[in-house]
């Protein structure tokens, strides 16, 4: 835990005064630890959705909304995406620096070797009804994944964290590609030990026995790229969902678990599949002002999508390179002048130019373009999610882990404002 500062908060309650410490992180916000303010004044905060409270004390990852940046482990991730790759990505998330030629090379060696799925689990897949969303397929194989894997669920053994960490990173693409595969009458691909992790994700859903299928390179590097963009993002609803199920010593496939289903939220990992399906109902550029509209009339239900951030108060920097990404992809598969593509420039133009937009902080977001990018490469939406869930979960095993190795850690219990009725005795049936 980072040292308290010699200031302190007074707060006044009912005539007492309590000191609270504070205390101050690398950069950000200093935080007020009101973790004694009930035993000594009988009061708790109020919080609803936890918008001003710092759950926990973490090195991983870092946003400063107002500028727009955001940094795994102190680097930037402009830089990360354009120099650096998922798998060297995922090692500096998971243990705390940027690693040798020789730790990444036995890295991926572990990574790569543990990408098979237990043969039995393509029973369970065929459990599943043919049409159930590639979300539900993941949210019951990931949990699912304790039962087979007996020997990396013990949290308190630092071996079998090891283990359980490296495993669900390196099956995460099968789990994900099989669940695609199978929502559309295919035959199970497995992975190749040959190609790199991108690559090997993108072959499991598109190849097929029949025929050969090579991946692009172009393709495989855009994936790569929203992989990486998507690896961690601090404390969000998953994360704290995989923390809040892990504090309560669950194992880590249980916890990834939970922060799956949480990712599934249409406010959440759902986000870029909604940004999507505006673009298209938008349709064409001379349509833009209509929804423009309609987006500002308090009394019409209607959203732009893709705009706006919990966090950022700036442009999204992950939108930044994902803008990029979009333009090598569709310039690659010859949709350049794509309606939807220029439907989306042209709100991004207007967002960054329109008053209104400039006045409530609306910059578009990394959903404004991922969903563009994923459908060029021949993704249904109901595999966006899919794709943000697999390129999420080595964040949240990192955030995990740190949960896991905090001496401070406790079961999470919110506290809550009680509105409800007061004491009442119960009445018969027969006399209500």
């Amino acid at each position: 835990m980072t040292e308290a500062t010699k200031r302190s908060a007074t707060i006044s309650v009912d005539g007492k005064t309590v000191d609270l410490p504070i205390y101050d992180g690398t950069v950000g916000p200093s935080v007020i630890d009101v973790r004694k303010l009930y035993a000594e004044t009988g009061h708790f905060t109020y919080d609803p959705g936890f918008t001003s409270t710092a759950s926990c004390d973490s090195i991983i990852t870092y946003i400063d909304g107002d500028k727009g940046e955001l940094l795994y482990r102190g680097y930037p991730i402009d830089q990360l995406a354009d120099d650096s790759h998922y798998l060297e990505v995922c090692y500096l998330l998971l243990y705390g620096e940027l690693p040798s030629a020789a730790q990444l090379e036995d890295f991926e060696f572990r990574v790569t070797n543990h990408t098979m799925l237990h043969e039995q689990m393509t029973n369970f897949y065929r459990g599943f009804r043919r049409d159930a969303h590639p979300m539900a397929i993941m949210c019951g194989v990931v949990g699912a994944l304790s039962a087979f894997y007996h020997d990396s669920t013990d949290i308190t053994d630092l071996e079998q964290r090891e283990i359980a960490s490296v495993r669900m990173v390196a099956k995460m693409p099968t789990i994900a590609a099989w669940a695609y595969k199978y929502s559309i009458g295919q035959p199970f691909v497995y992975p190749r030990n040959d190609l790199d992790y991108a690559a090997n994700f993108m072959h499991m859903c598109f190849s097929t026995p029949c025929e050969k299928y090579e991946v692009d390179p172009i393709m495989a590097r855009a994936m790569d790229r929203i992989m990486t963009l998507h690896a961690d993002h601090e404390q969000n609803a998953s994360t704290s969902t995989v923390r809040l199920a892990g504090s309560s010593n669950a194992n880590p496939f249980a916890c990834i678990a939970a922060g799956v289903a949480c990712l599934w939220g249409p406010a959440h990992g759902g986000a870029n599949e909604a940004c999507l399906a505006m673009l298209k109902e938008i349709g064409t550029v001379d349509r833009i002002p209509e929804f423009i509209e309609r987006a500002k009339d308090k009394d019409d239900p209607f959203r732009l999508m893709g705009f706006g951030h919990r966090v950022y108060k700036n442009y999204d920097p992950r939108a930044k390179v994902m803008q990029e990404t979009a333009k090598e992809v569709l310039e690659l598969v010859g949709v350049t002048n794509s309606p939807i593509l220029q439907v989306a420039q042209e709100l991004e133009r207007i967002s960054l130019e329109d008053q209104y937009f400039i006045d409530r902080k609306l910059y578009p977001n990394v959903d404004f373009y991922s969903g563009i990018v994923l459908s060029a490469m021949g993704f249904p939406t109901s595999m966006f999610t899919a794709i943000f869930a697999m390129s999420r979960t080595v964040g949240w095993i990192a955030q995990w882990k740190e949960m896991v190795e905090d001496p401070q850690q406790r079961i999470g219990r919110p506290r809550q404002l009680y509105s409800g009725a007061g004491s009442r005795d119960y009445i018969d049936l027969n006399k209500r």
